[in-house]
């Protein structure tokens, strides 16, 4: 009955962002049925300043500089996904709270309520859809009067656990909790945390771009660059190599026990703290920075098992990683931390390690009893999760918020 509205997709994860996002790969399932305004998160005068050579912002400068936003061609995307890019905004999360800050954040707001104004006249859009992913830092909720039919946020993580999205995120996201109509988060334990806000939150988990990731199964790729000469088994992690989520110390214990091996870690690094344990110095292990979404295949086909070797900690506790789905679509053996109720709800076919000494265990059993009727399984459960079942589910949610609405109307 609702399945083919329009949506108004405001998010903190641009399109041209290099890396996946939930809002991107939500968008482009939507666009299947749907069309999609995706509208950026704005550059502040001081990102604008920071990327003003590339590619991207010199394509904006001229809207940037007049004040004005701007419609773009996503490229490889469905034509109903039309992008949008919000003028410039104030650079306010060092502010403490108090006049000064509301003052910018309230001009802040503006920019983006004038450019949700624009899209929805330019399109004469009625009856929207309107999805905020996770950015309460500018029109978390639209007020009355905009045409939507219904206001929804996506929460992906917890907020409080990071300092800079903690300092006024965490705050400005419970009051854009309270306002929606309808709250989705991707794990059990953000649940928790917010359905005292509203009682109309949802889980909607985390999926995988199953037919990329399949590739690994079904293509044949030459080995990477950066491990033409390894001869020996590889041991593979792939995403982003941060200090709130990756467990260093263990990867040491890994590369160290597994000598004999090669430990390559995919993805970017932006701390200083492998370098501090001297992760650097291991001659067996490599990394291999950034990768675009499709290039994933190709590296995930050469590693002989995988691995997600986060802390256990409140940040974690909060996540349903979307590499859980990738490495099963790639039909990986994966051996993980148990660092939160999601992750454990795959104890059937991954290895969960409950300290590092069973971490390294894992990874030489999770090696010597692969098998073909394993991949096949990891392949079959993946295939549960992925982007239209998310879809579904969301669509779901969101008919029966608009029927239960219209039979209290009547009533």
């Amino acid at each position: 009955m609702y399945r083919d509205l329009d949506i108004v997709y405001f998010t903190l994860f641009p399109w041209d962002h290099p890396y996946s996002s939930v809002s991107l790969s939500f968008a482009k399932e939507f666009a299947k049925n749907n069309r999609i305004f995706y509208i950026n998160h704005p550059y502040s005068l001081k990102d604008f300043a920071g990327n003003f050579n590339t590619k991207m912002a010199k394509e904006r400068r001229g809207h940037m500089l007049t004040n004005k936003m701007r419609y773009e061609k996503i490229e490889g995307v469905s034509e109903n996904i039309i992008g949008v890019h919000p003028p410039l905004t104030f650079p306010i999360n060092w502010l403490p709270e108090g006049g000064f800050y509301k003052t910018f954040s309230a001009f802040n707001n503006r920019v983006i309520l004038n450019t949700v104004k624009k899209v929805v006249e330019d399109y004469k859009l009625n009856n929207f859809v309107y999805l905020n992913c996770f950015n309460p830092y500018f029109a978390g909720a639209l007020p009355q009067g905009f045409g939507q039919i219904v206001n929804v946020y996506q929460n992906i993580d917890d907020m409080t656990q990071e300092p800079y999205t903690a300092k006024h995120g965490a705050r400005l996201e419970r009051e854009v909790c309270r306002a929606a109509d309808i709250v989705t988060v991707t794990s059990t334990n953000l649940w928790e945390l917010m359905s005292p806000f509203n009682k109309e939150t949802h889980i909607v988990h985390n999926a995988a771009d199953i037919t990329n990731f399949e590739r690994v199964l079904n293509q044949k790729f030459d080995k990477p660059e950066e491990i033409k000469h390894v001869k020996g088994k590889v041991i593979g992690f792939v995403g982003n190599l941060d200090h709130c989520r990756i467990d260093y110390p263990l990867l040491k214990k890994v590369a160290e026990h597994h000598s004999d091996k090669t430990v390559l870690l995919v993805g970017p690094i932006n701390n200083t703290e492998y370098k501090e344990i001297g992760l650097d110095k291991l001659p067996n292990i490599i990394f291999a920075g950034s990768k675009n979404i499709k290039e994933l295949p190709q590296y995930l086909q050469h590693m002989d098992c995988t691995m997600i070797p986060f802390l256990c900690n409140t940040l974690t506790k909060s996540i349903y990683p979307l590499k859980i789905n990738e490495y099963l679509a790639a039909g990986k053996a994966v051996i993980s931390t148990s660092f939160s109720k999601d992750i454990r709800g795959f104890a059937d076919n991954i290895y969960l390690a409950q300290n590092h000494e069973e971490f390294v265990q894992a990874i030489t059993k999770a090696i010597d009893e692969n098998s073909e009727e394993k991949i096949q399984a990891r392949n079959a459960v993946a295939n549960t999760n992925t982007w239209a079942a998310r879809v579904e589910e969301f669509w779901t949610i969101v008919e029966n918020y608009l029927m239960n609405k219209k039979q209290l109307k009547a009533v």
